[in-house]
């Protein structure tokens, strides 16, 4: 039975994505958690996993759970940046140039594999990121909301790839790395694959609008209303500082890096049924929020430190608030 759009509080509906996204995807409960954040942040996300672990199913069935207009765009090497955007088409019969919208103009937009396109078309997005708008022949052009983008990266694959610079890297509120199964939940993947599951058809899955964008608005409205203590603030700098002096780091987390931790963190800390941030939210986010906004020295890449290590040693050694 599908649920009205505002018949209840829009936490509760939001909460039931995890179960509504369980029936096509095994697992990952971390990453709905996450997308459902940075839905509520207004935020954009990359999720990097190998290929075969469900990131573009992930992704669909959230849409459909939120009802939700999505969009995929396989990203490769020789996509334009009118590809990506949309651009102005000739009509003969008006003898005029019309502008024939691209594939951002969705709720969610999914780039499939977006390092392996050229820098050009990468930056086709920094606008549509952070402006939320398309700009052709100097006419700005809002796309619909919701909007987000929810990006994917293979991480073990380097030839044909282009690394995404550090300014697009800060456009993503979240990084969420996607692991492979545990055993008992790969086995229910191959269950369900017996038993006739069909990952291009949610509807005979069973997925169902629990939430819709009316949900979400109300709950961006709550999660603003979430009150922070001073010395929360202050543990939010204390931590992006101490990354910046970090030996690990050769690039910290910026002022932008801070004020993404405490718009997550009160995201989390509302879907947690509370209306204020303790600083083990702050410790919660910290990783999806902070991960690709630091930058590993050689030295320390070579070494086989990884930025999570880095992070979870500045967490460790930065005094907790009470």
């Amino acid at each position: 039975m599908t649920i009205p759009a505002g018949s209840e509080d829009p936490r509760a509906a939001l909460q039931r994505l995890r179960a509504e996204v369980a029936k096509a995807v095994v697992g990952q409960d971390a990453v709905v958690t996450g997308l459902v954040i940075a839905l509520l942040c207004r935020g954009h996300v990359l999720l990097e996993g190998v290929p075969g672990v469900a990131k573009t199913l992930l992704v669909r069935t959230i849409a459909a759970a939120l009802d939700l207009d999505a969009k995929r765009l396989q990203f490769t090497p020789d996509l334009m940046p009118g590809d990506v955007t949309g651009s102005p088409v000739y009509d003969p019969r008006s003898a005029a140039f019309e502008f024939r919208t691209g594939p951002v103009f969705t709720n969610l937009l999914l780039a499939d594999e977006i390092n392996r396109t050229p820098p050009k078309t990468q930056s086709a997005l920094l606008e549509v990121m952070e402006e939320r708008q398309v700009s052709v022949d100097g006419m700005p052009r809002p796309l619909p909301e919701p909007f987000i983008v929810a990006a994917t990266q293979n991480p073990i694959e380097y030839e044909g790839t282009y690394p995404l610079p550090e300014a697009q890297l800060d456009r993503f509120l979240l990084k969420l790395t996607v692991p492979l199964p545990a055993r008992d939940e790969e086995i229910g993947v191959l269950r369900a694959h017996h038993a006739g599951f069909d990952p291009r058809d949610l509807k005979a899955a069973g997925v169902q609008r629990v939430a819709s964008a009316a949900d979400l608005a109300a709950g961006r409205a709550s999660v603003q209303r979430v009150g922070v203590a001073e010395q929360v603030l202050a543990y939010i700098v204390d931590l992006c500082r101490a990354t910046r002096t970090s030996p690990s780091l050769e690039l910290g987390a910026s002022p932008r890096g801070g004020t993404a931790l405490l718009v997550t963190a009160k995201a989390w800390a509302w879907l947690a049924g509370r209306d204020y941030v303790t600083p083990d939210d702050i410790k919660a986010v910290a990783r999806a929020t902070l991960r690709h906004r630091v930058r590993l020295r050689p030295e320390a890449e070579l070494e086989g430190v990884t930025a999570d290590a880095v992070l979870d040693s500045v967490l460790a050694t930065v005094p907790t608030p009470r």
